[in-house]
Formats: structure tokens, C-alpha cells, sequence
């Protein structure tokens, strides 16, 4: 989910940063280019209509039918100059960045050199050389008016080709753009889609674990309301036999003692058997208890307890046990000791049950961040047996109660090996 968030996240950066490049390029191909060409055309074609305005007034001054003077139009081409003079000063600062130096001083020197002979031709006017003026206006004034026009249709003619290439420009980067909408789109659907196959996949292994763990819980809840029941029948069992008959004996023999006073010697002979029945009682009372819960855990602690308990194994079910311990030894939290202690007996149990083993293995590790336990034996295996009940259950919640990690593993050479790897917080020396 990570690595498609981050694949993700990078399309969407990636993407990002590529449109606001087009569109920063798109905003200055309108304001630089279309826009300021837009502006300079419209100024051209103001200069155009001036030019226009100029030969329509040259052709009346030279056509003999007018009674006017040539000074007569001196004003008329005074505000055609003002405002063509006002319209070239615009057009130059609105002038397209790709026209060359040449082009931008030719109008302006032309217009100049213009209205240079203009103003020879209104001399020659108000000297009273009418001819003279009129043929002047015929052979330069209309010739130079011609090339302004034609220089001003040629930047019309540029401006219009140049308009025409930022609009090719333009369709082409919303090409671009709205193709790349489009990858972007299948580049998002994919992640999108693969991140919902893999969510759908984890919340089905999910759903299954869950109804695997729920099958197991409720599995271990039967089988401990079932062993709880043959715990309390084994109890009731062993009061009523073993415990009634010993009172059972004790009461008989007192009552046959009291009718033995005058012999010291019997009536010595049944108190020592009451004693050994009361003591073998004792015993029974002791080995239930330890078997109710070990209270030498809570006296002398784990090890300790541990080294009591395995000889007494060995002793009730023949089993030769190897003790091994690893590593300078740390006083245990309580809780964790009785898990510990119950994970011995349970793996042990199996042992005398199921893998027909006569010798068996404990070894204790205290590693500086955490204690292994490992209890190994040499018998058929989990293979062989084919049980995995509820006492791997029971190890299995056992471990989980202590944050630790259980392993049952067959060994190569025939056998399970049960490792229980709990954390421990390290003790600080006072040094």
C-alpha cells in the first residue's frame, strides 16, 4: 500500500509539474507572441489607413481641377502626421520580437524622409511654385507613400504568418495536454486498480486468518471446559478414593489401638503405620497442590523450581532429562515464570505421551535481550503422530500472554524440538 501511495504521489508530482510547465509556456506564447502580435497588427493597420488617408490627399493636390492652393492641405497632412507619428511610436514598442533591426528603423526613416519632401513641397507652395510642388508630389511623395504601404502589408503579411504558428503552437500543446490527461488517467487507474486487488486479497487472507483464529479459540475453549471437568472429576476422584480410604484406615487402626493399651508394643507398631499413612497422605496432598500450581515458583523462583520439578518427571515417567543452561541468570516477572514453568510441563507431557522418546533435553538461554527456552526430545515426531491438539495451543496462547514467539519444529534426526523466545528487559548494574 506504501509503495503504491508513493507511486502514486510521484505520477501526481510528475504530472503536475509537467502541466503548470505547459501552461507557463502556453501563457507566455499568448502574451509575448499572439497577444503582442494581435496589438501590433491593429497598429499597422492604423499606420495603413494614414497611408491610405495620405494618397487619397496627394492624388486631390495633384488634380488640376481643385482651385485650392497647395498650402490649403497643410493642415489636413498636420493631423495625418500626428497621429501616424503617435501610431509608429506604439507599433514600435508592440513591434514582435522576431522582427529584425532593419525592419523596425525602415518605417520610421522612411516616414521621416516623407515628410521631408512634404515639407519642400508646401516651400515650393507658398513660393508660388505650384508646378513645381505638384510634379514633386507625382515623381517621390505618392512613389514613397507606395513603398510605406507595401513595407506595412509585408509586416501584416509576417504578423498574420506568425499568428498563424502560435496557433499551430497552441493546438499543440492542448494536444499534448489532453493526451496527457489521458496517461495520467490510465497511469492512476493502474496503481489504483492494483492497490484494490491487493487490498482485497489482504482483507480475504485477513478474513480467513480471523475465522481460522476464531475456529482455534473456540476450539481451545471446549477443550478447556473439558479439561477443566476432568481436572475437577480427577480432584473429586482422588479425595473420595485415596483421601477416604486413608481416613477411612487411620479411623480403623485408632480403634484397633485403643483395644491394644495393655500391649506397648503392637499398639507402637499401628501408630508407626498411621504415621507412614498420614505421611504417604501428606505426599498425595503436596503432589496435587504442585499440580494445582507450582508454589515453589512464588519461594524460591523459576530455576529453582525448575530443577525441582525435573527429577520428579524423571522419576514418575522414566525419561532421562538433560538440563542445560546458558548465560548469567535474571529474576523473572512472575507472569512470565508461571507461562515459562507451564510450557515445560505441557511439552514434556507430550513427550511421555506421544513420542515414545526415553531421554529428552531442557536447555535455558538468558541472552542480554531476551530467554530461550528449548525443550527437545528424540521420539517419532509431530509426522508421526500426526496430533497437534490443544497443548500447542495452549503453548501457543501461553506465548502470546508473554509476548513471545513459539516454534515446534521436527528435528532431522526424528524428534520435535518446542523453542519459546520471550523478550526480557535487561537488568542496569549499579557499577
Amino acid at each position: 500500500m506504501l509503495a503504491g501511495l508513493a507511486v502514486t504521489l510521484s505520477a501526481v508530482a510528475v504530472y503536475s509539474a509537467y502541466t503548470i510547465d505547459q501552461l507557463r509556456g502556453l501563457r507566455e506564447l499568448q502574451a509575448t507572441t499572439i497577444d503582442r502580435n494581435r496589438t501590433d497588427s491593429l497598429l499597422l493597420l492604423r499606420i495603413q489607413n494614414n497611408l491610405n488617408s495620405l494618397a487619397l490627399a496627394m492624388r486631390d493636390m495633384v488634380d488640376g481641377n481643385e482651385p485650392y492652393p497647395l498650402t490649403a492641405w497643410q493642415a489636413q497632412f498636420k493631423r495625418i502626421r500626428t497621429d501616424l507619428e503617435d501610431a509608429l511610436a506604439k507599433e514600435e514598442r508592440y513591434s514582435p520580437s522576431d522582427r529584425t533591426s532593419g525592419q523596425r528603423s525602415y518605417l520610421t526613416s522612411s516616414v521621416a524622409q516623407f515628410w521631408d519632401a512634404l515639407d519642400r513641397v508646401f516651400a515650393l507652395g507658398r513660393e508660388g511654385k505650384e508646378g513645381e510642388g505638384r510634379t514633386m508630389i507625382q515623381l517621390s511623395l505618392q512613389a514613397r507613400q507606395e513603398a510605406l504601404s507595401t513595407a506595412v502589408a509585408r509586416l501584416l503579411v509576417q504578423n498574420n504568418e506568425t499568428e498563424q504558428e502560435a496557433a499551430r503552437r497552441t493546438h499543440e500543446i492542448y494536444t499534448r495536454a489532453e493526451r496527457n490527461v489521458y496517461i495520467f488517467l490510465v497511469a492512476m487507474l493502474v496503481p489504483i486498480v492494483l492497490t484494490s486487488l491487493y487490498l482485497v486479497q489482504y482483507n480475504r487472507r485477513m478474513f480467513e486468518q480471523v475465522a481460522t483464529l476464531s475456529e482455534r479459540r473456540s476450539e481451545l475453549a471446549q477443550q478447556l471446559i473439558s479439561m477443566q471437568e476432568s481436572t475437577f472429576r480427577s480432584i473429586s476422584r482422588e479425595l473420595h478414593d485415596d483421601f477416604g480410604q486413608v481416613l477411612t484406615a487411620i479411623g480403623t487402626m485408632l480403634q484397633r489401638s485403643e483395644r491394644r493399651l495393655e500391649d506397648p508394643g503392637a499398639l507402637r507398631a499401628d501408630l508407626r503405620e498411621v504415621q507412614e499413612i498420614v505421611q504417604a497422605a501428606l505426599e498425595k496432598v503436596r503432589s496435587l497442590s504442585r499440580a494445582l500450581h507450582p508454589a515453589s515458583l512464588d519461594e524460591i523462583g523459576f530455576e529453582s523450581a525448575l530443577g525441582q520439578y525435573l527429577p520428579g518427571f524423571e522419576k514418575q515417567t522414566g525419561i532421562a532429562i538433560r538440563y542445560e543452561k546458558d548465560g548469567p541468570s535474571r529474576e523473572l516477572d512472575r507472569e512470565v515464570a508461571i507461562h515459562l514453568y507451564r510450557v515445560v510441563q505441557e511439552a514434556l507431557s507430550n513427550i511421555a505421551r506421544h513420542s515414545k522418546s526415553k531421554q529428552a533435553a531442557v536447555r535455558l538461554r538468558f541472552l542480554p535481550e531476551s530467554l530461550v527456552l528449548e525443550v527437545e526430545d528424540e521420539g517419532v515426531g509431530f509426522g508421526k503422530t500426526g496430533k497437534q491438539g490443544m497443548g500447542l495451543v495452549s503453548m501457543r496462547e501461553r506465548a502470546d500472554l508473554v509476548n513471545g514467539r513459539v516454534e515446534f519444529l521436527d528435528r532431522t534426526g526424528g524428534g520435535v524440538l518446542v523453542r519459546l523466545t520471550v523478550p526480557t528487559a535487561r537488568e542496569e548494574s549499579d557499577g
